[in-house]
């Protein structure tokens, strides 16, 4: 049997571990191994637009692709990517101050996310906490709303008394700034819906014969997106069926993938999906007699030239 040689280099070297290798191997997908050793070779620090560049992928492409790394546990979620204009700010120790001195609003603010996270908070602290405050302009009571969130969501992912970061807070902060969440009604509002979808979940994980489990985020993130485009729990269930039929386990980009036609299709319901299959296909038109006739005669003009 031959053996490949591989010519290297005296340059940088990139380490994949050998598990990591086995996964994207038995994966047969190049275009997630390709983008795995684009995102290795810059360490992650590389946005959408650059690696769609690098790669000559399209934005499909390239989400299918980081699909699959998300489903094989080599990707994790995505970052905020910031523009120049919303590059972070920095804060020294006397601006801190002097903004606790002089803002009761915001030394009240701090006060409070110190009581719900059951801490003092740092100078790094301060300055994400007023980086929202004063660079994202999110009025103190929105503040308050989010950490509160963040909270509930880090005790119901990773048990009672669990608190998430002041990074995690912030980042949720800035989602929070783009969907333009700066007010409390448009707060409640965008609250509400976000329970009502966790108290759906359940339905969803149990289509999936995932069991009573909480969904991890990068399978949240799914279902969700399937939530939005209207797909009750029983047409994802059609979906898992379908899929196992075809991969024998459960792949949420293929999964997707027949939601995504069945959407097109603006088929949303299993009895829609059913009769949407079995529509006979529509006849070819068949020539009238009187169309053969002249096909016939054109026929015979150019067999006399």
């Amino acid at each position: 049997m031959a053996e490949y040689v591989l010519q290297l280099t005296k340059q940088e070297q990139l380490t994949i571990s050998a598990a990591v290798a086995d996964k994207l191997i038995r994966q047969g997908d190049g275009d997630a191994a390709l983008l795995y050793l684009l995102l290795l070779r810059h360490h992650g620090r590389i946005g959408s637009a650059e690696l769609s560049k690098a790669l000559r992928f399209s934005a499909p492409r390239l989400e299918a692709a980081e699909k699959t790394l998300a489903e094989l546990g080599l990707l994790g979620e995505k970052q905020v990517e910031l523009t120049p204009a919303e590059e972070k700010p920095t804060y020294s120790q006397l601006e801190i101050a002097e903004r606790l001195e002089g803002d009761e609003t915001f030394r009240l603010l701090r006060t409070e996310v110190e009581k719900l996270l059951g801490r003092r908070m740092t100078t790094v602290d301060c300055t994400i906490l007023l980086g929202l405050y004063d660079h994202l302009s999110l009025p103190a009571d929105v503040i308050y709303q989010l950490v509160c969130h963040c909270v509930e969501r880090s005790e119901r992912a990773y048990g009672a008394g669990r608190r998430p970061t002041l990074r995690q807070i912030e980042k949720e902060g800035y989602l929070w700034q783009r969907r333009g969440i700066d007010s409390i009604p448009r707060a409640n509002a965008y609250l509400k819906t976000y329970h009502q979808r966790q108290g759906l979940l359940p339905a969803y994980m149990r289509a999936l014969q995932l069991g009573e489990r909480n969904p991890v985020p990068s399978e949240e993130k799914y279902l969700t997106e399937w939530m939005d485009m209207g797909f009750p729990p029983e047409v994802v269930a059609l979906a898992y069926d379908r899929t196992m039929l075809r991969c024998h386990e459960l792949k949420w980009s293929y999964l997707g993938g027949i939601l995504k036609k069945w959407n097109e299709k603006g088929l949303r319901t299993v009895e829609a999906i059913e009769q949407g299959e079995n529509k006979p296909a529509a006849k070819q038109n068949l020539p009238t007699a009187e169309e053969n006739d002249i096909q016939k005669y054109v026929q015979k003009m150019h067999r006399k030239r």
